[in-house]
């Protein structure tokens, strides 16, 4: 460091062939610069600038520093720049899974965000079913988690991203769509059968979406619904079945079913996952953004 400062002091007085003026420029006395400029000289061993009692003029070897140095002082700065960077979360990467509920809305909306307020920073997003998700943060094989109803976990942090509100996707020729519904009480959903993943897959939600029918005094048939990515929601579009989701799986429903809210409103909490302790300047930066999508979404206004 101490070598770049007095690379650019001789640069200030090989440019301007003067001390006095060089001094100005830089705004420092006029004898620190030429001390400077002489320990440079020690250092490398040769003389840089030759000195008369009216001009200063590079020798040789100063030519040759005069041409080469200001694009090793822009190359150092950069360097600089880009450390900083690093330090105040406005470069670096981070990897993120998130569930295939997510996928619809939730995920695409943070990513979308954190390329336009967080360019400088490389997201790796995937999709990852929910324990992979979990064990992967708690590992450090993974950074961010975005998933629904996490359980509390010793290291790890939650933060709430968004209260989804639910609904239900029925066929439009089910009896639940009949004359128009708008709404669906959980009530209804008794001896239905309800395609859910089963509880293993992510104990959290199983026990929600059950309770929500417990209130209403419905005690649904669970079909179980495997991991493997149904966007056709095969035994709803045959009648088989309905399914409870949150809002933004209204996206791209194929044509026969309709997503109807629960009625009254019940939501389910989708959160970030991340390690305790001192987190990364990219995650505290991800956080932000985060938080930011989440206002402007009012994703965290409880459902009416």
């Amino acid at each position: 460091m101490s070598d770049l400062r007095r690379l650019r002091y001789f640069l200030a007085v090989a440019e301007e062939r003067n001390f006095t003026r060089a001094a100005e420029r830089l705004h420092i006395a006029q004898p620190a610069l030429s001390r400077q400029v002489r320990e440079l000289e020690r250092e490398l061993g040769v003389e840089l600038l030759s000195r008369t009692t009216h001009k200063v003029e590079p020798t040789e070897a100063g030519r040759m520093l005069l041409e080469r140095g200001p694009a090793l002082l822009d190359a150092a700065d950069s360097l600089w720049r880009g450390v900083r960077a690093f330090a105040d979360g406005r470069l670096g990467s981070v990897s993120l899974g998130y569930g295939m509920s997510a996928g619809y809305d939730t995920a695409p909306q943070l990513l979308l965000a954190m390329s336009e307020e967080a360019p400088g920073i490389e997201v790796s997003a995937r999709v990852m079913v929910f324990a992979d998700i979990v064990d992967g943060v708690a590992a450090g094989t993974l950074d961010v988690g975005l998933v629904r109803c996490a359980p509390p976990q010793q290291d790890l942090v939650l933060t709430l991203l968004r209260l989804e509100r639910q609904g239900v996707i029925v066929g439009r020729d089910h009896p639940l769509a009949a004359d128009g519904a708008t709404g669906v009480d959980p009530a209804d959903l008794d001896g239905v059968k309800l395609l859910l993943h089963a509880r293993t897959h992510n104990p959290g939600h199983y026990d929600q979406v059950m309770e929500i029918c417990a209130r209403a005094g419905a005690k649904p048939e669970v079909l179980v619904r495997g991991l493997d990515f149904d966007a056709s929601y095969t035994p709803v579009a045959s009648g088989s079945a309905v399914t409870v989701v949150g809002e933004s799986g209204r996206v791209g429903l194929p044509a026969g079913l309709v997503w109807l809210p629960l009625e009254p409103a019940s939501a389910v909490e989708i959160q970030l996952v991340t390690r305790g302790g001192n987190r990364s300047p990219v995650i505290e930066r991800l956080l932000k953004v985060a938080a930011g999508t989440a206002g402007r979404q009012g994703w965290l206004q409880p459902p009416d």
